[in-house]
C-alpha cells in the first residue's frame, strides 16, 4: 500500500503520462513509499537463495531503481557492486540510500540503458527486481543476451518470478485491468509508457534465456510460502553463462 508520504494521485497521473525515464525521475523522491518497491521479504529470500552459489566477486544490479537489489549485492559480493539505471532521479535516491559501510563494497552508479550495457564480461552475478514489465516480449531475447555479455564465464543472472494469480481472483483482475489501462493509454498518448504485468510468463522467460545462451535453474523461494496446490509462491530464476 502507499504510505502517507507516498505520491499523490495527481503526481501519479503526471508520471503515468510521461515517458518512462521522465516518469521515474518524477517518482524517484517518493518511490520507496509506494508498493512498487521490492518488499524486504523478497530481497531476503533472494539473498538466501543465492548465498550458497557464491562467493561472488563483482555484482551488477540491472535497472536498479532506488537500489533495493543493490543492497542484496552488497551482502553477497566481496569486491565490487554496480547499480545501473537510466533514470538519473532513481540513481540519486539509490546513492543516498547506500552510504559507506565498513566491510562492504561501496556501490558505483552508472546511468545507462540496459539495451546497451557499457560493460565487458566483468561480473560474477547480475540481479534484477521488478523491471521486466518495462520490456515487450520481443525485446527479451536481446535484453538477456546483453546481460549474458557482461557476465564472466560461469556467471549468473538471477531474478525472482512470482506465481501468477489464480484465474478469476481479485489479483488476477487487478493485473488484467492495469495492463488493459496501459494499452489504452499507449494507444492514445505519446510517448508510450511500457509497463505490463501479464507479459512476463515463466515458461516464455526460460525459453528466451535459453535463446540468449544461458542455462536455467529454478529455485523455489520457500520462505515466501506455497500456494494451496503446493507450488511455490515465488521462484528464483538462476540463469548461468556456461564456461
Amino acid at each position: 500500500m502507499f504510505t502517507p508520504d507516498g505520491p499523490t494521485f495527481r503526481e501519479l497521473a503526471v508520471q503515468a503520462l510521461s515517458s518512462i525515464e521522465r516518469g521515474y525521475d518524477l517518482l524517484a523522491p517518493k518511490f520507496d513509499e509506494t508498493p512498487f518497491r521490492t518488499p524486504e521479504p523478497v530481497l531476503d529470500a533472494v539473498a538466501d537463495g543465492l548465498r550458497p552459489l557464491g562467493p561472488f566477486r563483482a555484482g551488477l544490479d540491472v535497472c536498479c531503481g532506488t537500489g533495493a537489489g543493490t543492497g542484496v549485492l552488497r551482502e553477497l559480493c566481496r569486491e565490487r557492486v554496480t547499480g545501473m539505471d537510466f533514470s538519473a532521479g532513481m540513481l540519486a535516491r539509490a546513492r543516498a540510500a547506500h552510504p559507506h559501510e565498513p566491510g562492504r563494497p561501496d556501490p558505483e552508479w552508472v546511468r545507462a540503458d540496459v539495451r546497451a550495457l557499457p560493460f565487458r564480461a566483468e561480473f560474477d552475478l547480475a540481479v534484477s527486481f521488478g523491471a521486466f514489465g518495462h520490456f515487450l516480449p520481443a525485446e527479451r531475447p536481446g535484453l538477456f543476451a546483453r546481460v549474458r555479455s557482461v557476465l564472466r564465464p560461469g556467471g549468473r543472472f538471477a531474478f525472482p518470478v512470482a506465481a501468477p494469480p489464480r484465474v478469476g481472483s481479485p489479483a488476477y483482475w487487478a493485473l488484467w485491468g492495469f495492463d488493459t489501462a496501459m494499452r489504452v493509454r499507449n494507444t492514445l498518448w505519446r510517448p508510450p509508457f511500457v509497463m505490463y504485468y501479464r507479459t512476463f510468463r515463466l515458461r516464455d522467460v526460460v525459453a528466451d534465456l535459453g535463446r540468449a545462451g544461458l542455462t536455467v535453474e529454478l529455485v523455489p523461494l520457500d520462505a515466501l510460502g506455497r500456494r494451496p496446490d503446493g507450488a511455490p509462491r515465488c521462484r528464483l530464476v538462476v540463469a548461468r553463462r556456461p564456461g
